[in-house]
């Protein structure tokens, strides 16, 4: 069969689509580290039958263009974040599984290696309930 193929969709460069437009948007409005799921939720709201396999291809394309970074927790899914400037960590909600940027750190996390080691990052992670789950 001679036919022609369709592209990937990982191939060339990335076409500006309603759907695209409104996953980032969603990233854009959040101001908080997405779940696939929850940008789902709110690219909905513009359009309506976005499915979560276009979501993923999507968030897929973003990172690797550098228009969203991986925020990796420990025992929990990827979420995405729009990269900034600066460095910062992350609150995580025990109840509604939200992620939250947090601004501050503590710093002087080299004192903490070993004698002899070179300390390259770090990761903070701050666990408890949200403004919105806390009593």
């Amino acid at each position: 069969m001679t036919g022609r193929r369709s592209p990937s969709p990982d191939a060339g460069p990335a076409r500006r689509t309603p759907q695209r437009r409104a996953i980032r948007r969603a990233f854009e409005t959040a101001g908080r580290p997405l779940a696939p799921e929850e940008c789902l939720a709110r690219a909905r709201r513009e359009v309506p039958r976005l499915g979560l396999a276009t979501v993923y291809r999507n968030i897929r394309r973003l990172v690797a263009e550098g228009s969203l970074r991986t925020v990796e927790l420990p025992g929990a899914p990827a979420r995405y974040e729009l990269p900034r400037a600066g460095h910062h960590h992350h609150f995580h909600c025990r109840a509604c599984d939200g992620v939250f940027e947090v601004d501050d750190c503590p710093g002087g996390f080299g004192a903490l290696a070993p004698g002899g080691f070179r300390l390259e990052g770090h990761e903070v992670i701050l666990y408890g309930l949200c403004a919105g789950c806390a009593p």
